[in-house]
This record gives C-alpha cells, structure tokens and sequence, in this order.
C-alpha cells in the first residue's frame, strides 16, 4: 500500500511540476506566431526618421509613419520648421491619371523620393520606372526604366580575370593602354602608333590590363600576374523550374589553402618608354595587393599589401623614378589582423600624413602617420574603448568626426559619435542619450540628424549642431503605445559575466505575448558567433521575426555575443583565433546559468539552438562539444568544416597554411560526438557556402551511426533561416524535442 501511495504522489508532483509541459501545440499556435508580423507591422508611429538631404538648401525630406498612414515631410535647418512635402491628395488623383492605378493617401505606393534644390518637383520610383512630379501643376511624367544595381546570382569567391579590363586612356587624353599579346601596350590617340612597354609577358605569367594612370599621364602602372589554378565547385540542380531534365553548373570557388594569383606592380615611363623594375621579392606569399594611389606631385605611389594568414599588412611607398620600396605603414600581429572589418586609411595629401586604424595597443584606434618617413606623428583615439566608423575628416581644420563603442559607460556595444583634433585633443561627444546612435550629416556638414535607440526604447531623433554636438530640437519621437496593446513584449536586455569572470557579456531575452513567470520554458539559443562582427540587436525593432514567432510557441529565446566575437577588445576578440569550435560556448553558457537563477521561468535543462550559415555550425558545434548543456540544435546551411568554406573568411580566423586546427573545428571530424538531437538543412544550390559542407557531415554522422535528421531543399541557394519550409521544420523540432509534445500532423492540415 505504502508503495502505492509513493507512486502516485510522484505522478502528482510530474503533473504539476512547472518544467512539464503537456498541453498540445496545435496549426493555431503556429498561425498565431505567424500572424506576429502582421499584428505588430505599422504600430510604431513617428519612429522612421531617415533623412535625405536635399542639396545645399539645409533641408532634408523624411518619411513619418503616422496613425493616418505616411506623411512626407521637409524639415528646414535655416529656420527650423518642418512642412508637409506634397499634397498626397492631388499627387494621389495625378498619379491615377499618369499611371491608371488608384493611389491612397498615406498609402502611396512610391519610393526613393528625390527632391530638386529649388523644391518644385521631385523624382521617385514606381513600377521600376522613374517618375518626375512637378509641384506646379502636379504633373507627372514618366522617364526611364530604373536599372537595378547589386549582385546577379549572388556571391562571387573567384578572383577577377586580370586579361578582362577595356583599355584606358591617360588623363590628358593622349595616350591609351592596352594589353597585346600579354604585355603592356600603350597607343598614341594622335597618330594611333604602338609602343610596347613590357616584353616578358607570357601565358603562365602576364600583364594586367587594370592601369592606374600618374596625374600627369607621365607614368603608368600595371600588375604582372603570376595566375593560379582555379577552384570550382559543381551543382546538380535536381528540379528546374524549365526543364524536366536536371541542370549542371559550376563555380569559381576559393578555399583555404588553395592558390592564390600573385599581383607584382610594375611601373612604365611615358616619355622614354622604358619599364622601370621594382624589387618583386618584398611581397611574397600575397592575400592581396590593392588599393594603389599616386602622391599628389606623382613623384610616388602607394599600394597595400596584405600577405597570406593576415598576420603581415604593410602600406608600402615605391619611389616613381627609381622604382625603390619604402614601408611606411607595418602593422603585424601573433593572432590576426582584421583587415576586412577595421582597414581605414585617409591619406591628406596636402600634408603628407595619412590616418590609419590600429589595434596595435589591444583597442581599435585612429594614429596619424608621416607619409613620406613612415613615422607615427601621434596617437590620435586611445582608451579601453573602440574606433567603428570615420564620418568624415575636416582636412582644414584638422578635425575627424567619427563613430566608437565602448567609451560611455553601460552597454560597450552602443555606438556613439565624436570629434577630435588630428593630434589628440580635443575629444567631444556629439551625441547624447542612452542607446545606440545613427546620425546623417548635412552636406555641408553643419548638422546632423541624430536617432538613437535600444532595444527597449523606441527611436528619438534629434536635430544637432555637428560642431558641439548642442541640441537644436526633437524631429520626432516614436510612440509605441498601439504596438504594446498587441501584447508583443520588447526584448529585455542582460548582462553575465563571462569565463574570466571579469567581462560582461551581452544578450537579450524574448518572452511570449502570453507569458507566465509561474511556468518553466525550455530555452532556445539564436547564435551567430562569426568573428567579424557582434550580432545582438541593439537599436529599436518591432518585431524580432523568428525569435518572436518561436517563442510564441512556449519557448524562451535568447540571444548573445560571446567572446570570439568583434567590436570589443582585441583580446576579447582574438578568442576566435585558430577556434572557431569555441563561439563564445564557455561564456554563453555563463550567461545562461546566471539569467535563470535571476529568472526561474527559464529551464536550462532544456536548452535548444539554432543558427545558420556560421551560425548553423555553431549550432551543430553545440551538441557535438557542448551535449552537456544543449540538448537540440537546428543547423541551417553550415560551414560545418571550414577547409569546405570560401577562402577569405575562413583563413582570415584560422590561419594559413592550413593546419591541424581546421579538423580539430571541424564538425565533420568530430561527428562521432554528437549526442541529443540535431536537424540539419541545407539548399541545393547554395553558393556561399559549399552545400557538399552539410553533406559530408551528414555522411560523417552516419559512418557514426549517429540519429539525426535532415532537410534537403532542391534548388535552394543560401537559405540561412531554413527557408519557409524549414523554418516550419524547425519548429516542430524544438516542439517535439523540447516541449515533448506532438507538432500538428501537417499532412492532415489544410493549407
């Protein structure tokens, strides 16, 4: 007996123990984390403030999401009021007769407004055609098809074909160059005469028809080419829309560790129509050389030079008559340079000086340079703190306005704006309140429009002198009061230490509408832990898309930027060195630790993740070194070995030549540990990352004879959320394996 009551008191305490969970996750629940986006979409009103300044007039137009749709404003910084930009009504009945389409006002359906200086008409688009309304008579007049700008097909990884450029023509017009036979050639625009320049090109090793021309059309420089064997990978589209038959494609594809084309600068005078030799052995073992500038007085050049493994980044000066090298920049580092998020240069030629980003003394700073010694004249930012951007540099007044992270106490990540003398003095916030910033300079530099934000505060955006950084007057404020009777919560902002128990480390939580702090969630991790940026929202949004949607589904979302990521200290950064495996793991799982004790609504018993891209191999990279603590991962076109990855990315963090830290990162070598659960999803025609990535590892798992599951979507390219399909995926797999319920059976679901 006394057995009996023992049993039944532990099946009561399982059914009233919050961490359970036994309702049922049905096709509304899912309708309902769908329909957040609609529910939530236009209920921010007054918070879109995006100005395009209108030529020198000291006016700018915005848009201004109100509760009666959009209003089109012009403010004026002359005398400081703001107007109505159009009459949307007869814009509206014009447009109808110009278009035959009816048009709503505050419902237009135009885009990129462009207004002429005097303010009498203004140009935008509709239908991808350009249109000009003039103000007069509100006339509108079609012009030209708009032509869309921006990548066809996606991503290119291979190197530019150096055979490929038009000739071109020297600025004083009378000479062209050209390539002929693989050398350098130049032509008289006159009397059309050849001169060849160059003599030992040949088809293993060739000029480039990429010329920069000296001002003074006196000296020309070109690269000579050492070519290497080019990657490709290869694509079976399974199912064409076109065609019945499979398609077969290929691509140029550079991956770590493969060749790299080898780019020597040569020099060639004019006037003698010799070639003059620069020392070729100065520059081995090139990333790349780029980025080539004439002095002012054409009495140099400089190029960058970038060598392999990103640990050598030298700006180099080459002497135009002799043809002699000169470093004048030589920045080094033990771990990496990170050339392709922090590279700034300005060079003031009237000086001679050049303004270069270090993080030399461990922060990301702004030095001044002699360019004609190569000496550091000064130190220009220093602190615990970082440079992001540079807004611009006043050359006269010898002045930098630029934009840091880290230098006002609070979140190290908000984004302030400064200015500052070239020697150091001088530092001015022109920025104030608590949040991250964005500001928009007048073209003439007097003012700027200031919006800041954070995630839990809606947008204000304040009108400020560029000198001071003094407050001119509030634009516009959001009001958020219809998007919180939606009953969306905002993300709430929390803070940990990290694994040196010293660092904070950053993140957000998402609840749902219907959330109970009486009930355990399971937790899920949304992670993205590529080394060249940070990645946890910062500024104001409505609507988190997939975080909100999953946790409306009874889950507690999260996510963090752990150590290994950017925009911290270099130490803080260089985590991610040769390990890409870490992520932030040890400081994720901190943070998580310590948020439930503060909140016990979060089960970390029941953790999940999912990422995509280099965040779908963070999230199978958890339950392969990390089973202890996440439970179920969702991967999504992964980079699940990063030899199988493009070239630039990966050995930018992992080093070259390619060694035995790339297996021990990879996701592939280490399937045998995988434990709990995992869904991997990938496109058939993914080209960013290689989508035989996913496949080998799902090939590893099953040598293994591990479980898991796997989504194959035929002619999907780089589908980093899963796509539509796997985003429903995904979420039955975090309902079934965290919840522990049943998804709705899809197959008996209408449509």
């Amino acid at each position: 007996m006394k057995k009996k009551i023992l049993i039944l008191n532990f099946i009561l305490a399982t059914l009233i123990s919050p961490s359970v969970s036994w309702s049922q996750v049905t096709a509304d629940d899912y309708k309902r984390a769908d329909d957040l986006s609609k529910v939530t979409s236009d209920k921010v009103y007054y918070g879109n403030v995006k100005p395009s300044w209108i030529g020198s007039t000291g006016c700018f137009l915005y848009e201004n999401n109100t509760p009666n749709g959009v209003e089109y404003l012009i403010m004026n910084t002359n005398n400081l009021t703001k107007k109505k930009a159009f009459d949307q009504k007869k814009f509206a009945q014009t447009f109808e007769s110009a278009t035959g389409k009816k048009a709503e006002p505050g419902k237009l359906p135009i885009r990129n407004i462009l207004f002429s200086e005097k303010l009498g008409s203004f140009a935008f688009v509709y239908d991808n055609y350009n249109w000009i309304c003039n103000l007069k008579d509100y006339k509108i007049v079609k012009r030209d098809r708009v032509t869309e700008r921006g990548r066809q097909g996606g991503w290119d990884w291979g190197f530019r074909d150096e055979l490929g450029s038009d000739p071109v023509g020297s600025p004083d017009k009378k000479w062209t160059a050209f390539i002929k036979n693989f050398n350098v050639y130049i032509r008289s625009n006159d009397d059309k005469k050849e001169y060849q320049l160059s003599f030992d090109g040949s088809l293993g090793e060739y000029y480039s028809s990429y010329f920069k021309w000296s001002d003074d059309s006196k000296k020309l420089i070109s690269y000579r080419v050492r070519p290497a064997e080019k990657h490709m990978i290869y694509y079976i589209e399974s199912s064409p829309e076109d065609q019945l038959q499979p398609k077969h494609y290929s691509y140029e594809y550079q991956k770590p560790g493969d060749a790299i084309p080898q780019k020597y600068p040569q020099l060639f005078d004019i006037e003698s129509k010799m070639q003059i030799m620069i020392d070729d052995s100065r520059i081995p073992n090139q990333y790349s050389i780029n980025n080539i500038l004439w002095s002012k007085d054409n009495s140099y050049f400089t190029f960058e030079y970038n060598k392999r493994g990103h640990q050598v980044y030298q700006v180099i000066k080459v002497d135009a008559k002799a043809g002699v090298y000169k470093v004048i920049i030589d920045e080094t580092s033990p771990t990496f340079i990170d050339y392709s998020g922090k590279n700034y240069r300005y060079n003031l030629n009237e000086t001679s000086e050049i303004i270069w980003a270090s993080e030399r003394d461990g922060w990301n700073h702004l030095y001044l340079y002699d360019s004609g010694t190569g000496a550091v004249k000064n130190q220009i930012t220093k602190g615990e703190w970082v440079i992001k951007d540079v807004s611009f540099v006043d050359d006269k007044r010898r002045q930098i306005v630029f934009q840091a992270s880290g230098k006002e106490p609070g979140d190290p990540y908000f984004i302030h704006y400064y200015r500052i003398n070239f020697d150091g003095t001088g530092l001015i916030r022109l920025t104030e309140g608590n949040g991250t910033h964005e500001a928009s300079f007048s073209p003439d530099k007097k003012f700027f429009v200031d919006t800041w934000s954070r995630v839990d505060a809606p947008p204000v955006s304040v009108l400020r002198k560029s000198e001071d950084g003094s407050k001119v007057m509030e634009i516009e404020k959001a009001d958020i009061t219809k998007l919180l009777e939606t009953g969306i919560r905002l993300p709430e902002v929390f803070v940990a230490k990290g694994r040196d128990g010293v660092t904070d480390i950053l993140g957000i939580i998402i609840k749902p509408v219907n959330f109970d702090p009486s009930k355990k969630y399971p937790v899920i991790e949304y992670i993205y832990a590529g080394p060249h940026s940070s990645f946890v929202p910062k500024s104001f949004r409505a609507f988190y898309g997939e975080m909100h949607q999953l946790a409306e589904l009874g889950f507690i979302v999260i996510q963090i930027d752990g150590m290994g990521t950017s925009n911290r200290s270099k130490a803080f950064h260089n985590v991610c060195w040769k390990n890409l495996k870490d992520a932030g793991f040890p400081d994720r799982i901190l943070w998580m630790q310590a948020a439930s004790k503060k909140y016990p609504y979060m089960d970390i018993d029941r953790v999940g993740i999912y990422g995509g891209s280099a965040g779908g191999q963070n999230a199978a990279g958890a339950v392969l070194f990390h089973p202890e603590f996440y439970k179920v991962a969702v991967a999504s076109c992964g980079c699940h070995d990063n030899r199988m990855d493009k070239m630039w990315w990966n050995e930018q963090w992992m080093g070259w030549p390619v060694g035995e830290e790339y297996a021990q990162s990879s996701n592939v070598e280490n399937a045998r540990r995988l434990k709990g659960r995992l869904l991997l999803i990938n496109g058939e025609m993914d080209n960013n990352v290689d989508p035989a990535s996913t496949e080998q590892l799902v090939n590893a798992l099953i040598k293994a004879n591990k479980e898991f599951e796997y989504v194959f979507v035929p002619g999907a390219r780089h589908i980093s959320n899963g796509g539509t399909y796997g985003a429903r995926k995904r979420r039955d797999f975090f309902v079934k394996y965290l919840l522990g319920v049943d998804p709705p059976d899809w197959n008996m679901v209408e449509k």
